[in-house]
């Protein structure tokens, strides 16, 4: 394809640029940078088609950032069980490169000093502060150019991405963050028509089943769909309905495919199409008695399933009933989610993401900043000229198909989706002193740190 260096070059430029000017002012960047950066190996291109990432541009990419990075100090690559940062300091620093395009923000603010999971949120009245924590270290690329932990291979947090989480929090209690990556109507019409047609399935009649279906749309609610939050969100569904289908291998053995479930179980298809979704997964949060510390518990995300039905219009209906092989790899899946996001960071990432607007919500709903009289008018959007790199909205995927058939029954690549009922998850708590003696130990630190251990 003739413009493929210079697509690949724009994609270098975007993604290193990416990874290391997250938050700038919109006059200073604006139409430097024409591409969007890949995710766990998957790009989305200028007209928001998702595509697998070219192996040769990754390994580009992944020289270019791993050329990018600075060294970290020493005692920020130490991978550590708690690791505190400072969302006072976090905004004064944002604050100062709004006023000065010439300031770059410093790496371990960019990924938030490399936490790995938001565990905890303290409230510091006296310093007028509110600190997060979790376990963290340094940071690397990876082989497949994402940003993870020296040692564990999990993703960082974003800064990025708790600016969206906080600047999205009321869109998260009027209905909720979603991705959907659905068959149109007019698709899934088309879809039932070609199947009646055919006397016989085989795996030549794919071709047909997927220009009959053609490609699936993408629905996002509830963040920017230009920004890396929605990118984030939108491919880890693929990558999940990729892996259920078995059009990519699983990285784990003990997350088969649910194709490969189906033909160990003999179990009945029904020909209907399952849906799977993933969505928060928190027990009730942990506080202190006085309110100052609150902490997140539970694997963080859960891997949900229906059958649907395809009326005769193309639009589907949930049945309420699941596919018990369907059920069952769901549940493999929410199993070993925590080992999965370490073999593919995408997943890691989504569960930075719910943990995220899980803090946004806590923060505005038990009036955390206030308790603390801190502002956050830079983070928050609220008197800000520093706005977020803006990508290609993520819009269509082209529908790949797998199949089981059985006699007439037969199995086509599901709908998806993810759900972020953030709210939800911030309304449930249980008292705990224990929290309130962690924040005692926490909050210590030299006046004026960033971050520390």
């Amino acid at each position: 394809m003739s413009s493929r260096c210079g697509w690949g070059r724009s994609l270098r430029l975007a993604s290193v640029a990416s990874a290391l000017m997250l938050v700038v002012s919109a006059a200073s960047w604006a139409g430097l940078i024409s591409r969007p950066p890949a995710v766990g190996g998957v790009a989305i291109n200028a007209e928001g088609v998702l595509t697998q990432a070219d192996a040769e541009i990754t390994k580009e990419l992944r020289e270019e950032l791993h050329k990018a990075l600075r060294p970290a100090p020493a005692e920020l690559n130490q991978p550590v069980e708690l690791r505190k940062i400072s969302l006072r300091a976090i905004e004064d620093a944002l604050a100062k490169s709004g006023k000065n395009n010439a300031y770059e923000i410093p790496e371990e603010i960019r990924y938030l000093a490399g936490i790995q999971r938001i565990q905890y949120v303290f409230v510091d009245p006296e310093n007028h502060d509110v600190i997060l924590a979790g376990p963290g270290e340094g940071w690397r690329v990876d082989e497949r150019a994402n940003l993870v932990g020296v040692t564990t291979g999990r993703p960082v947090l974003r800064l990025e991405d708790l600016i969206v989480a906080l600047r999205s929090v009321e869109n998260a209690r009027q209905g909720g963050i979603t991705v959907s990556i659905d068959p149109s109507d007019a698709g899934r019409r088309q879809f039932e028509q070609y199947m009646k047609q055919q006397q016989a399935f085989s795996p030549a009649v794919l071709d047909g089943i997927q220009k009959a279906l053609g490609p699936q749309q993408i629905t996002i609610t509830g963040v920017p769909a230009t920004s890396r939050f929605a990118r984030t969100l939108a491919i880890s569904d693929y990558k999940m309905k990729r892996i259920a289908m078995k059009l990519e291998a699983s990285p784990l053995r003990e997350l088969p495919s649910f194709l490969d479930l189906m033909k160990e179980q003999r179990a009945k298809l029904t020909n209907m199409m399952p849906r799977w979704w993933m969505a928060c997964n928190y027990e009730p949060l942990a506080k202190s008695e006085d309110g100052l510390a609150w902490e997140l518990r539970g694997p963080g995300v859960k891997v949900l399933t229906e059958d649907e039905i395809v009326g005769a219009a193309g639009g589907t209906t949930g049945t309420g009933k699941a596919n018990p092989v369907a059920q069952k790899w769901a549940d493999l899946m929410t199993e070993q989610y925590d080992e999965l996001a370490a073999r593919e960071p995408v997943f890691g990432e989504l569960r930075n993401l719910m943990d995220l607007c899980v803090v946004a919500a806590l923060l505005s709903k038990e009036g955390l900043l206030q308790k603390a009289q801190l502002e956050l008018p830079t983070l928050q959007g609220t008197q800000s000229r520093v706005e977020l790199v803006s990508w290609p909205a993520p819009k269509t995927v082209d529908t790949q198909c797998s199949f089981i058939k059985r006699d007439r029954e037969y199995i086509i690549t599901a709908s998806g989706g993810v759900e972020i009922n953030s709210w939800e998850v911030a309304s449930k708590a249980v008292a705990s002193p224990e929290v309130g003696q962690v924040r005692q130990k926490a909050i210590r630190r030299t006046p004026g740190n960033l971050w520390w251990n």
